[in-house]
């Protein structure tokens, strides 16, 4: 991927990947909502438009974010999955998260999250099994 880097800094490294509305949010329907198929990214509360979910999924595949998967029950579909690099986005994720329900006025239906935020590991886990095939 050519990609023309702003500066150096490790805070701006990572805006260049998720400092848009979208990239996070698609991040985070895999993690947490289970949603493994493009018609089901596309159906998330946010109503992300079908170009611009294509276009971040193509990005987070070739950061290695994503990999995509042949779906064996569908031959026409596909299956997204988090790589391991994906994975480690979870306590960024959790803590975004935790800041939210500090300062933004965060749904009642969301507060689950938070309780499950101090076994990262154990999430992480479960993640790899889910994504990658790891026993948990």
């Amino acid at each position: 991927m050519n990609e023309v880097i702003r500066s150096g800094c490790p805070v701006s490294l990572g805006l260049d990947i998720f400092g848009d509305r979208w990239t996070l949010l698609i991040v985070r329907d895999l993690m947490f909502n289970g949603k493994r198929h493009f018609r089901e990214l596309l159906h998330s509360d946010e109503h992300i438009s079908s170009n611009i979910l294509a276009d971040r999924l193509k990005m987070l595949l070739a950061e290695g974010i994503l990999s995509r998967a042949e779906d064996p029950a569908h031959t026409q579909k596909v299956i997204y999955s988090l790589t391991e690099k994906g994975i480690a986005l979870l306590p960024i994720l959790l803590q975004i998260s935790e800041w939210s329900l500090q300062y933004r006025p965060v749904e009642q239906r969301y507060l689950t999250t938070s309780e499950h935020a101090a076994d990262w590991d154990g999430w992480m886990a479960d993640l790899r099994a889910q994504h990658l095939g790891s026993p948990a």
